[in-house]
């Protein structure tokens, strides 16, 4: 009986704190929901706003995403706040979980860091065709800490922004053009100039490369097999490729055309009869 009193006092007084809970547990409740309303129509406007302005989508990515957890991480705060933590002590428990996060994750600091250095350095932007890491691909997205490339062949690589700025990284889109410098063998008992007047002819007739700075055919080495012509020319990113793959294939079928060969590696091996050797040595 006892215990059945005890139940009930329990039960009344923690129903009675309920209670008187209840409002500002309804309070949070709604805070929390017209708050996540509010970042969601502000988002909206930010990103209108960047479309208006026709800034880098790379600089819209980031804010868009920076903006959003910082708003989220501010709104927490209030909902908390307003279920009766303490401001001063819920400060002192995010600074000691910051740092022990902060030194947990470290290398996540290393790619936000990386990735604001992107944002304000730019050295590549969506779209951008780049090399990296190891990998070549377009950049389809700079967030917080990783930046996101899609691959020639349609793969999508990750790199954490960190190890993206503490390394090389070659942009191949930002110039808008680009040299190209294809080398062809030919045969050391074929005619020089004929060759290069017809890889020159081959390039000048090609609309995509540029008449200035003008197309190049030089000599860059007489290698083991073949005398190696260098076929060089400018072109925009657009026609580079395209160039650049005519300009292999029909090189190829007009030199052969012109009686001009394009010779392949090859070694002359000689055999030697070590026993005559030895019978004219002893005279046996």
């Amino acid at each position: 009986m006892e215990y059945l009193n005890n139940w009930e006092e329990y039960a009344k007084e923690y129903s009675d704190k309920f209670i008187d809970f209840l409002p500002s547990l309804l309070y949070a409740i709604f805070l929390l929901i017209f708050g996540l309303w509010i970042i969601r129509i502000l988002l909206k406007y930010i990103q209108k706003f960047f479309e208006k302005k026709d800034y880098d989508v790379t600089l819209e990515k980031f804010v868009l995403s920076l903006t959003n957890w910082t708003l989220k991480i501010i709104l927490f705060i209030l909902v908390i706040t307003k279920l009766g933590v303490e401001t001063t002590s819920l400060v002192a428990i995010i600074g000691a979980a910051g740092l022990a996060i902060g030194l947990a994750l470290q290398g996540s600091l290393s790619n936000f860091a990386g990735g604001v250095l992107i944002i304000v350095l730019k050295p590549f932007k969506v779209g951008d065709f780049i090399e990296a890491q190891g990998v070549s691909g377009t950049v389809k997205e700079t967030s917080l800490f990783y930046t996101k490339l899609t691959t020639f062949g349609n793969q999508l690589a990750v790199i954490p922004n960190g190890q993206l700025t503490n390394d090389n990284i070659i942009n191949y889109t930002v110039e808008g053009k680009r040299k190209d410098a294809i080398t062809i063998g030919i045969s050391y008992d074929s005619d020089i100039k004929l060759a290069k007047d017809i890889l020159m002819k081959l390039m000048e007739e090609q609309e995509g490369i540029f008449e200035d700075p003008a197309p190049q055919v030089v000599v860059t080495e007489l290698a083991d097999s073949a005398v190696n012509l260098s076929a060089r020319f400018w072109a925009y990113n657009d026609d580079f490729w395209g160039c650049h793959w005519y300009t292999i294939e029909e090189a190829k079928t007009r030199l052969e055309a012109a009686g001009i060969g394009i010779p392949f590696p090859q070694r002359d091996v000689h055999f030697y009869n070590h026993s005559e050797k030895e019978k004219i040595e002893t005279g046996k």
